[in-house]
């Protein structure tokens, strides 16, 4: 009897506890039970910040269904044109100005797409400074000659002309750019790009530029503005050392004096604020002092001092000269304001000078530190400075004006140079906006 009688009573509990879990899931159903209940929040990030920081008594708005963003993958000119704008090329015969940096996201070779495109004849090739394979050495003479496999001309534009001949262009619908630019005025690619539009405007030729990054970013404008004077294939046109453009803004501001008919293929998924890193791609050595991307940023910093006695070393990483202490230059450098920086003193057999520590490339100013970097070389050292009379001397040709030499030789700190360049490079600045492609405005 008394066991029959717990029988029944654990019936009952039984029951009485799955009325109760069934209630309960009926109350969280129809939101009976607050949401702090549950295990898991469903609040986003940005929400959960909200709260902790406080919403000002504002009412947050709440969409109804959550949208995941849409994230624009980087493409290269050279990418688009072949993707999208194919019809740019279709039927004609190209000439193509490379070299081993024309290559798209996926290392392959502008070279041999446009030779596998059936509906593309590729008929020339035309190789800058260094050569299409970029193995020859800065200043080196290049040699045309006809391409082994493909059976079409190489024209060297660094050896006997750096400008497209009629001769050259003969045989060809339409010339196409791709070539990766460092940045600097002073670097010839963009010189060859000049002109190229000039052969291709004298000649009655379209012609294409396939849009590459400014590994350095587009924000950085600054150092000497080049001076009509000082015209020269280390310094082709009207610019501050540091342009902060890419090849294709600045073939639409050489275009302003030229009239080429010019198409420029711009890239996607890319803006102004972004250097080469934030591209995803992998650097390919430009040219044989160019390997990587810290040479790349030192170019500016160390290159400057053509005939001074102060010089670059171990491919623009490292500057300095005869007679200089390492550990003052490196304490002078580092007591300045320069930004994502750090200089370690370093000797180089007789020569003293800093190697360069980039430590945050977003916030370095290459061109910037290039003019410290030189004028705190001259405050220390014994040094002098080139002077141009009926012939230019390469140092002008580098600064684009005689007037950094004087400022030296006067004994100007870094900061009264840059105040007497300002009004210059803010003429640019002005005149720059002009040409650049407005889709690579950063939101």
């Amino acid at each position: 009897m008394e066991k029959d009688k717990m029988k029944k009573n654990v019936r009952l509990l039984i029951i009485v506890i799955i009325a109760a879990l069934l209630l309960v899931l009926m109350a969280l159903e129809f939101g009976l039970i607050p949401k702090a209940f549950e295990e898991e929040s469903d609040e986003t990030p940005l929400e959960e910040a909200e709260e902790e920081a406080g919403n000002d008594g504002v009412e947050p708005i709440e969409p109804s269904e959550p949208v995941e963003p849409e994230e624009e993958d980087f493409k290269l000119g050279s990418e688009v044109l072949l993707e999208k704008e194919r019809q740019l090329l279709q039927n004609q015969r190209v000439g193509l100005v490379t070299n081993q940096s024309g290559i798209n996201s996926r290392g392959e070779s502008t070279i041999e797409l446009l030779q596998d495109a059936e509906d593309i004849e590729l008929a020339a090739l035309y190789g800058p400074e260094h050569g299409i394979d970029g193995a020859a050495l800065a200043g080196e003479y290049v040699e045309s000659y006809i391409h082994e496999e493909l059976g079409i001309p190489v024209y060297s534009l660094y050896g006997k002309t750096r400008m497209p001949t009629a001769e050259m262009l003969r045989g060809i619908d339409i010339l196409v750019y791709d070539i990766q630019d460092i940045g600097a005025r002073t670097y010839t690619y963009i010189s060859t790009l000049n002109y190229c539009m000039v052969a291709a405007q004298e000649q009655g030729l379209p012609i294409v530029v396939l849009d590459r990054p400014n590994p350095l970013g587009g924000m950085i404008v600054d150092g000497p503005v080049l001076e009509e004077r000082f015209i020269s294939f280390v310094g082709i046109d009207l610019l501050p050392m540091a342009h902060g453009m890419t090849v294709g803004e600045l073939a639409r501001y050489f275009n302003r004096d030229i009239g080429a008919e010019l198409t420029v293929v711009p890239m996607e998924g890319y803006d102004r604020t972004m250097l080469f890193q934030d591209t995803g791609l992998s650097w390919v050595q430009t040219s044989p002092n160019i390997p990587d991307i810290d040479a790349v940023f030192g170019y500016m910093v160390t290159g400057l001092g053509e005939g001074t006695g102060v010089f670059q070393a171990d491919q623009f990483k490292w500057i300095g000269g005869r007679g200089l202490d390492p550990a003052a230059y490196a304490a002078l450098l580092n007591s300045t304001t320069l930004e994502g920086i750090e200089f370690i003193p370093e000797e180089r057999g007789e020569a003293g000078g800093v190697r360069l520590k980039i430590t945050d490339y977003h916030r370095f100013n290459p061109a910037r530190t290039g003019i410290y970097a030189l004028t705190y070389a001259f405050a220390l050292g014994d040094f002098q400075v080139p002077k141009s009379n009926d012939t230019i001397v390469m140092f002008d040709k580098i600064m684009g004006t005689a007037q950094m030499g004087q400022y030296l030789e006067e004994g100007l700190s870094p900061q009264e140079i840059e105040a007497r360049f300002a009004p210059d490079i803010g003429r640019f600045k002005e005149e720059r906006r002009k040409y650049l492609l407005p889709q690579y405005d950063p939101l």
